[in-house]
């Protein structure tokens, strides 16, 4: 057993190496892939709308809103933090991505 678990460890170690790496080439694909021309010869911009924020924050504030609020149930808290962290996370994975593709 003691062979198996250590033949899966070594496993596990070389597994991230076979990845294939980010070449220069897949980063300008990526790069097309949020920028393009449109009809008109406008740069045109893909702007992300905000749902990985809103659910990441949602989460965050609802367990800190939990932490913070001691007395009773604490659902109040939860709840509060939720909507407040989801608000924020939406709102912050806008306007970071505003600053990168105009």
């Amino acid at each position: 057993m003691r062979n198996l678990m250590l033949a899966f460890g070594a496993a596990a170690m070389v597994a991230p190496t076979l990845i294939a790496t980010t070449t220069d080439a897949d980063a300008r694909r990526h790069a097309r892939y949020r920028e393009w021309r449109g009809e008109d010869g406008r740069l045109r911009c893909r702007k992300p709308d905000g749902t990985t924020g809103l659910v990441v924050g949602a989460v965050a504030g609802g367990l800190l809103g939990r932490t913070i609020d001691t007395r009773g149930d604490r659902t109040l808290g939860t709840v509060l933090g939720g909507v407040g962290g989801a608000l924020a996370g939406r709102e912050i994975e806008r306007s970071s991505s505003s600053r990168r593709c105009r």
